[in-house]
């Protein structure tokens, strides 16, 4: 996928540019993997739960198969699709029993390639699924299962992939997109390459009317309120927070804070991720 420009027509089309498109090759999805959602726009009974979120295209869930359950069994790539959920490619690709299924779609796969899943140690080529224990060293993989048999839960968005870094007793290091270096289970299951359109992080929207159609919202500063709607509101001019910390407009402490609170899967961590200075 390329990125394309156009002439500065206007004052959105000066600063925005689009995909290409050039390595979709449908524009029909396959209908027995499409199913209809419903809006929820951040509320929960109603009420606002995750803010700067609604309205936009009404987009239709493609079916993806996280767990490649299906053993052995040689695939055949048939078409390669836009997916309006996800940056990533998808492709369509059908099984030697004649079942059809939706996969995340890796880098530089092209219609008519074979691809396999297997508990079996096998050839290492693009696509190709196995445990980290028959992966050599090395190599990059995506769609990482955290526990055996619970499906790619990790390493799916565009353009990302994570290197092996070792196997060593029962578990395998894995060095994440993230700079995280951690250990999962050598039996978890993982795909070979790269995930597809490395290029969606270099789209630029433009305007804020290409935004609201993905179901974003503005977004206000928390400043430029009034003190009874927002912690940093009020005050002449261009004035400070007046806070020590910044807050959210709840009141919790904001920019910053470690929100993580799972501490069970500590172990598994070998060395954090290194948070970006500016």
């Amino acid at each position: 996928m390329g990125i394309r420009k156009y002439n500065p027509t206007t004052a959105g089309r000066r600063q925005s540019s689009v995909q290409t498109f050039d390595d979709v090759t449908t524009t029909t999805p396959y209908k027995k993997l499409v199913k209809s959602q419903n809006q929820i726009a951040g509320r929960t009974k109603g009420k606002i739960t995750v803010r700067h979120r609604g309205g936009g295209v009404k987009r239709n869930i493609r079916v993806i198969d996280w767990k490649f359950d299906k053993l052995d069994i040689p695939a055949t790539i048939k078409t390669i699709e836009y997916d309006p959920n996800r940056g990533a490619r998808i492709a369509l690709v059908s099984y030697e029993d004649g079942e059809k299924r939706y996969i995340v779609a890796p880098r530089d796969i092209k219609v008519g390639m074979k691809i396999a899943s297997s508990k079996k140690k096998g050839e290492p080529s693009l696509g190709n699924r196995y445990c980290l224990k028959d992966i050599p060293v090395g190599m990059e993989v995506y769609n990482i299962e955290l526990q055996p048999g619970a499906g790619a839960q990790i390493v799916r968005s565009a353009g990302t992939c994570a290197v092996l870094m070792a196997v060593e007793g029962g578990m395998a290091t894995l060095k994440l997109p993230s700079g995280e270096v951690r250990v999962v289970m050598k039996e978890c299951m993982a795909s070979i390459g790269n995930v597809s359109n490395p290029d969606w992080r270099l789209v630029r929207w433009g305007k804020a009317g290409r935004t609201r159609m993905r179901s974003i919202k503005p977004t206000v500063r928390g400043k430029a309120m009034n003190p009874c709607d927002h912690p940093h509101g009020g005050g002449e001019a261009r004035n400070s927070i007046g806070l020590t910390h910044p807050k959210t407009p709840t009141g919790k402490h904001a920019l910053g804070v470690k929100t993580r609170r799972n501490k069970t899967t500590n172990k598994f961590i070998i060395s954090r991720r290194k948070s970006k200075k500016k």
